[in-house]
């Protein structure tokens, strides 16, 4: 039986789980993290010495990092639209998943969603906060006229860079900052709406976090 390890609140356990939904995978969920505690246990560590999550255990095989586990379990199925044996189709998709970890993910969900809403008011750096804000509203300016001339980040079809980036978008239009127009993102944003595995384990409540810098 595939295990999942993480708490569903995690945007980067949100990205395996609704990979998993999509590929309609058997499968247990182990609530770690957060109030649930648990990472710094000897078996936890056992399976990731960094003690962060997601982690997965699949048969003898254990993996961490949610974008080499989204990687796994698209090959490990096989099936498209998420896995293709054309090496040219899967780099398209993981040069934006790429990218989403090197510089979306650090301005929003390390700058603004960690600097800004997991900070307590008092604590927060301003200038920092509104430096990622701007530095964000380029990157979805970016998106947006990516998306002028396709239905997915990809092209027409769903691949694991919609999961990679798609996954911030619930906290993106939720939190009370500034944005710029993007009305292909909005789409976008619409389409995955569409989705039950989306909505399932993407729009998750996050309010447990506000202002909670060590949950």
């Amino acid at each position: 039986m595939l295990k999942i390890y993480g708490r569903r609140s995690s945007s980067n356990v949100q990205k395996v789980m609704w990979l998993i939904g999509e590929l309609n995978l058997a499968h247990e969920h182990i609530s770690v993290g957060g109030k649930f505690g648990g990472l710094t246990t000897p078996e936890f560590l056992a399976m990731n010495p960094h003690g962060r999550i997601p982690v997965i255990s699949d048969g003898d095989t254990v993996i961490f990092e949610s974008h080499t586990i989204l990687r796994y379990l698209a090959a490990r199925n096989g099936k498209a639209p998420f896995w293709s044996h054309d090496a040219v189709v899967r780099a398209h998709a993981e040069q934006w998943m790429d990218w989403s970890q090197t510089a979306l993910q650090p301005d929003f969900l390390n700058g603004i969603f960690w600097g800004f809403y997991r900070t307590p008011d008092a604590q927060r750096n301003w200038p920092a906060i509104k430096k990622c804000i701007e530095t964000c509203s380029k990157h979805f300016l970016l998106l947006d006229n990516l998306l002028k001339k396709q239905t997915f980040i990809c092209g027409d079809t769903i691949t694991l860079a919609d999961i990679a980036i798609g996954t911030m978008l619930y906290r993106y239009f939720e939190l009370e900052i500034e944005r710029p127009t993007v009305p292909n993102v909005e789409a976008w944003y619409k389409r995955l709406q569409e989705r039950p595995a989306y909505r399932e384990h993407v729009m998750i409540p996050f309010t447990e976090m506000k202002e909670k810098l060590d949950y």
